[in-house]
């Protein structure tokens, strides 16, 4: 099943970012992206806005494959 997790676990790895490097891009830690990857937390609406500005894509991209 494809979450939100994997995508973005995904697109920081696509980017050859680490999530040291992508927790400092977010203003956030290592530790809530490491939870958002492994969909323990979701990203709140404005992480999301946040995420989506850092990697340069729509929320379709993020959500690709997602299932409703």
């Amino acid at each position: 099943m494809v979450t939100l997790g994997n995508n973005l676990k995904s697109l920081r790895k696509v980017n050859k970012m680490s999530q040291k490097e992508f927790a400092e891009r977010m203003q956030t830690t290592q530790q809530r992206v490491s939870e958002w990857e492994c969909d323990k937390v979701e990203p709140s609406l404005y992480n999301i806005l946040k995420i989506l500005k850092v990697f340069s894509i729509t929320f379709e991209e993020l959500t690709e494959g997602m299932e409703e």
